[in-house]
């Protein structure tokens, strides 16, 4: 369309009427806002008072009505034609219908805002994981949902990552990185549960993603985070149960073997020799024939408390058998461990328990050996074994060590 100074429409092209779906002859000398939606207050009358005033181009969208009343999204462009002095002001106007798509961008942004809503409800986090050819790991997308996982907003921790992997328990960010070189190189999905040292404790949260590699040799993960925490908790307590016998609240012998091989592969690289001990209840048999089961099971109750009380959080305290006991003293030399047991067999000497008016006392004899970092566990507690039955031969309440041990000095202990 060509206007005048006033808007008035003084000349349409031939593609006029199928665009617009007015005649030439409907609009010509018409003013050219009426073909807004909204002719008195729309947007055409603001563009056009717009280019007469900057006496610059304007281009945007407005809605325009057709004849037959519908409505259409028509990209615009006004242009201010050269004036010369003597000539008149005139407008070019050059319309495009996009109204398919505008109407597939509000669906598409419906659509969005509805999955950004879904996304921020999720019991977790989407995210966009982006490591580099060099190894360096960068988040480029995380949902809210990260904000309740981790106290971290989106925004901070895309524009540092660090933040985010600061929070990572040690042990689990080596996890994190040895999981994720693999993947990269495999092109795998990976899975990992991590634990994060937040101000309220620790949360476990599991992660997965997806790969894909990129031309540059870069990698991305494209995954989600989901907090754990209650069920690890579950998973532990469901372990407990396995692992410990119910009376004493000890190792059982399965967990035991278990727990001391990996005490063992710690050893192996320093090559550190482990104290084993047996333990056994003095006269337990005649207890429980005099006294009768329950107050058996009250003493072996008691003396199981008494042996952690003594022994330190991360030696194995473990019920192998009846009244039967094994401890492996970690991170102990066989010289130190002399005087943990001593203590041990002084504290249960002093165990008393009141049954009926009557005081009952009852000792431990104890036997040690020596657990190599490679060594077989059974044999060694056999030798445990050994020096237990000579600590009963002797007299029991003592302790009996492995044979090159007493030759060195330490000798056999007892009452």
């Amino acid at each position: 369309m060509l206007l005048d100074e006033q808007g008035v429409v003084l000349q349409v092209n031939p593609d006029f009427e199928r665009h617009a779906g007015h005649s030439p002859d409907q609009i010509l000398g018409r003013r050219a806002v009426t073909l807004d939606a909204d002719p008195l207050h729309g947007g055409f009358s603001l563009a056009l008072e717009h280019c007469l005033t900057t006496r610059q181009p304007w281009q945007g969208v407005l809605l325009c009505r057709r004849a037959d009343g519908t409505l259409r999204h028509q990209t615009t462009m006004i242009q201010l034609l050269d004036e010369r002095p003597s000539g008149p002001l005139r407008l070019l106007v050059i319309q495009y219908d996009v109204t398919g798509m505008r109407e597939r961008e509000l669906h598409d942004r419906q659509l969005l805002a509805r999955l950004g809503d879904t996304v921020a409800r999720l019991p977790g986090a989407i995210f966009r994981l982006h490591q580099d050819a060099a190894g360096r790991l960068e988040l480029l997308y995380a949902s809210e949902g990260l904000m309740q996982l981790t106290g971290l907003t989106p925004e901070q921790v895309m524009a540092d990552t660090e933040r985010l992997l600061e929070l990572i328990v040690g042990e689990d960010r080596q996890l994190l990185e040895m999981t994720l070189a693999q993947s990269m190189v495999s092109l795998e999905a990976c899975q990992l549960e991590i634990r994060l040292d937040l101000p309220g404790g620790l949360r476990w949260v599991e992660a997965r993603g997806r790969p894909q590699r990129r031309r540059d040799g870069s990698t991305l993960w494209d995954g989600l985070l989901i907090e754990v925490s209650e069920r690890k908790e579950e998973e532990f307590k469901v372990r407990r149960l396995v692992s410990t016998d119910m009376l004493t609240g000890a190792m059982n012998r399965r967990a035991f073997f278990e727990q001391v091989a990996a005490v063992q592969a710690r050893a192996l690289r320093h090559h550190e020799a482990l104290p084993l001990v047996m333990l056994d209840i003095d006269h337990f048999k005649a207890l429980n024939d005099t006294y009768g089961h329950a107050v058996g099971d009250l003493a072996l109750e008691d003396f199981a408390a008494t042996c952690r009380e003594c022994l330190r959080p991360y030696d194995l305290f473990s019920r192998i058998g009846g009244e039967e006991f094994a401890v492996l003293l970690v991170d102990t030399s066989p010289e130190e461990a002399w005087a943990i047991l001593e203590r041990l067999r002084q504290a249960v000497e002093e165990i008393t328990l009141e049954v009926d008016g009557v005081i009952i006392h009852f000792t431990v004899s104890l036997g040690l050996a020596i657990l190599s970092p490679d060594g077989s566990l059974d044999r060694a507690l056999g030798k445990a074994d050994q020096a237990l039955y000579r600590a009963k031969h002797q007299g029991r309440n003592r302790i009996c060590g492995p044979v090159d041990l007493e030759s060195g000095g330490a000798g056999d202990k007892g009452a």
